[in-house]
């Protein structure tokens, strides 16, 4: 069978297509065509134009979906579509259970269904979570490195930092299907498809992204105190956050809305957006 290698040349820090050849030791015996994605213009003519008998696999990660997701109709989206992830966080991998290394098949079955974040008037869909307070502001620090040096970014250290220093809490009103709460003191408010992002982040370890209910959960985490929020945080990796109740709450709903007190940095699946008052995701 023909197998066409749909990479990301940026995926990894730039190591994308280096990572992409990892699949030769997986397909050894398939006939393989390497695409730079950045070569397709239009992704449904593309899809439209594989012949029966041969297979996708596109090869980044998170934010390579992403770009996806939003650049396909939901024909293209019923088409089968494998996946190899060669991405820097990899959590849609993580949160599916599949091991790095190995081919998702038919990996469209989790497209379906997914919610959609509003920002300014502007409507996107997204595949793990949005990230709102110091994990956006993580980003912010994280792209500005980036842009200065080829080395790694430390965003474990950025929040230390931004914890300790540089981000301060904000005053966050959080809407869930017409109920507000207002949550004072707050250092992060995601709404989550998955249960992970940030490489890792267990923010809400009971969301489902197959949940027929469609349901996105949101979390807040708020404390008054930088050294309780630096203490609690590093519980997130396991998802063992929530059992603080004083810091963390979880709501689940069909319709989300988070609005902040001042402007701050979002992510949505790792891509940064500045200067962000409000966001609202609907399913």
């Amino acid at each position: 069978m023909k197998y066409r290698i749909i990479y990301n040349r940026k995926a990894n820090n730039g190591r994308g297509k280096e990572d992409s050849l990892k699949i030769k030791e997986i397909l050894k015996d398939e006939e393989l065509e390497f695409i730079d994605a950045t070569s397709i213009e239009d992704y449904d003519s593309y899809f439209s134009s594989v012949p029966d008998g041969e297979r996708c696999v596109l090869c980044g990660g998170d934010g390579t979906i992403n770009y996806y997701i939003n650049h396909v109709s939901e024909e293209t989206l019923s088409k089968p579509l494998d996946y190899f992830a060669c991405g820097t966080g990899n959590d849609f991998l993580r949160d599916i259970g599949v091991d790095a290394g190995e081919i998702v098949k038919d990996v469209n079955r989790f497209f379906k269904n997914l919610p959609t974040v509003t920002i300014g008037g502007v409507s996107a869909k997204f595949l793990n979570g949005i990230g709102y307070g110091i994990d956006g502001y993580c980003c912010e620090i994280g792209d500005i490195q980036k842009e200065k040096s080829d080395k790694p970014v430390n965003y474990t250290g950025i929040a230390i930092k931004g914890i300790l220093f540089h981000f301060k809490p904000v005053t966050a009103t959080v809407t869930v299907d017409d109920k507000k709460f207002i949550a004072e003191k707050t250092w992060l408010v995601p709404t989550m498809k998955g249960r992970f992002y940030g490489g890792g982040m267990m923010a809400c370890p009971e969301q489902d992204r197959l949940s027929e209910d469609k349901k996105v959960s949101v979390m807040t985490y708020k404390t008054g105190f930088a050294l309780k929020a630096l203490i609690v945080f590093p519980n997130i990796f396991k998802g063992e956050h929530v059992k603080n109740k004083k810091v963390v709450s979880i709501y689940k709903g069909n319709k989300i809305k988070v609005a902040f007190d001042r402007p701050c940095a979002l992510q949505i699946d790792g891509e940064t957006v500045l200067g962000v008052s409000e966001y609202e995701v609907t399913t």
